[in-house]
């Protein structure tokens, strides 16, 4: 693709950090480059945050050439803007809107990539919508089996086998087609973005089990994920103890680490790498790249929320836009 690429940015729980790290971080984009953005949410929320930032960009139904006014695909919140800072069945339900409306945008074509702000599972669950997260809604919301989640930083890359699931629901989930399909999906990303990843698995139990001393799922389940791996020419090592793999990993040994459940890869990524790691979608027939932190309700409205990790979602989401995408080629066998 050589144009920019055409990105639908969700606004998030409107009550929450995402409008003011949106209004944030396009203000400080060249004004050339706001054509290209669209967001998606409510012209009243983008109001309030760019007051509480003293930023002076406009909204409306379409972008101005000279990128002073930003286009705004306005999604009704059917009744009063929610207040900020607190937890809102009104505002769980927008966001859940807002995320629909970009996936409309991105299956139709009308969207090369979509860029998610913050959301609120409380508030989202409060208003009827029973999912984990962004994860399962998007796969819901796209017809997808299941999807994966991979969090892309500079130095370290992780993708997981489960996210937002019990420690106990996590184990259940690693099994050999799981931990597989975790290691395709993240082999094909790489491949997609030119580059044919060193890939290592980490293991679930301490030292891997130690030959069956502290478990058995490593050499049942998790070593002949990675003999089938390689048997299809995927450049990938394991299962390796997870107290090294992701130091190893950082310093260079691997290009992405599979973590077996959500805190052992989150955490690493948000020690080292906690202002401008992304989270990306892997596995959905659309695009789709999120900050990785959450609502901040304690300091919304304040003006003081960083977006440096709204930028590092935009260009990362910039870069995936560039770069060929082939659903078939690229879904997990």
């Amino acid at each position: 693709m050589d144009r920019n690429a055409k990105v639908a940015v969700t606004l998030g729980d409107p009550a929450g950090v995402g409008p003011e790290v949106i209004v944030k971080a396009l203000a400080a984009l060249p004004a050339a480059e706001r054509r290209d953005f669209v967001i998606v949410g409510n012209t009243e929320a983008l109001e309030r945050a760019a007051r509480a930032t003293d930023i002076t960009l406009r909204f409306g139904p379409s972008a101005s050439d000279d990128g002073s006014i930003i286009a705004v695909d306005e999604v009704p919140l059917g009744a009063a803007l929610p207040e900020i800072g607190k937890v809102s069945p009104v505002a769980g339900d927008a966001s859940v809107r807002y995320i629909a409306r970009a996936v409309d945008l991105a299956m139709s074509k009308q969207a090369d990539v979509i860029v998610t702000a913050p959301i609120n599972k409380e508030a989202m669950n409060l208003a009827g919508h029973h999912f984990d997260g962004h994860t399962g809604l998007l796969a819901h919301l796209t017809g997808s089996k299941s999807s994966f989640m991979l969090l892309a930083s500079e130095r370290l890359n992780t993708i997981h086998v489960s996210t937002h699931v019990s420690l106990k629901g996590a184990i259940e989930r690693a099994k050999t087609e799981r931990v597989l399909a975790t290691i395709e999906a993240g082999h094909n990303h790489f491949m997609r973005l030119g580059k044919n990843a060193r890939i290592a698995v980490a293991g679930l139990n301490p030292h891997c089990g130690e030959n069956g001393l502290f478990g058995t799922e490593d050499t049942e389940f998790l070593a002949p994920a990675v003999e089938q791996a390689r048997g299809k020419g995927i450049d990938v090592v394991g299962p390796i103890s997870a107290d090294t793999v992701f130091a190893r990993a950082y310093n260079g040994a691997f290009d992405l680490a599979v973590a077996q459940y959500h805190d052992q890869g989150h955490i690493p990524i948000k020690l080292v790498a906690f202002e401008t790691a992304v989270n990306v979608s892997l596995g959905l027939p659309i695009d789709r790249v999120s900050v990785d932190h959450g609502t901040a309700f304690d300091i919304a409205g304040t003006g003081k929320a960083n977006h440096v990790n709204m930028l590092s979602a935009i260009a990362y989401a910039r870069l995936m836009a560039r770069s060929p995408r082939d659903a078939k080629a690229h879904e997990p066998s």
